[in-house]
């Protein structure tokens, strides 16, 4: 009886979980000297995007993070209400965004943030609504 107890104990927790949990972890890895970000869920490379981080007289900062907060429509409150479509902030000011600017991906041109095609943002966005922002690695190196 112990046993069926705990095996309908496990079931109702199987059941029960949260998508967040379920769903796996996310990591988004930069390389700033490739101007790359690769994206790994569950450990396996799901993605590899172009990205544009801090220009000359800048910085991204490097070392790892987790998601803090999301914002859809963001407008920069410290460069002109630049656009910042699909924003994951993950360090103070710093954020992964979409941009406009997709002519600059593959190169240095941020104030610091890490842009990326407006498409690949959107996605990255959805993914990490999915398993959550606690649950979403930023990873910045050299």
């Amino acid at each position: 009886m112990k046993i069926l107890s705990a095996a309908a104990l496990c079931l109702s927790f199987v059941f029960t979980t949260p998508a967040a949990v379920e769903a796996g972890r996310l990591i988004a890895k930069v390389d700033v000297s490739e101007q790359v970000m690769r994206v790994y869920k569950d450990g396996k490379q799901i993605h590899k995007w172009r990205v544009s981080t801090a220009r000359k007289g800048k910085y991204t900062p490097r070392g790892q993070w987790r998601g803090k907060h999301l914002s859809k429509n963001h407008k920069s409150s410290l460069y002109n209400n630049a656009p910042m479509p699909y924003s994951i902030f993950y360090s103070g000011n710093f954020a992964i965004h979409g941009t406009n600017q997709t002519s600059r991906l593959g190169r240095p041109a941020s104030a610091g943030c890490i842009r990326l095609h407006t498409s690949n943002a959107r996605k990255l966005f959805a993914m990490t609504q999915q398993v959550g922002t606690r649950n979403l690695k930023v990873i910045v190196q050299n």
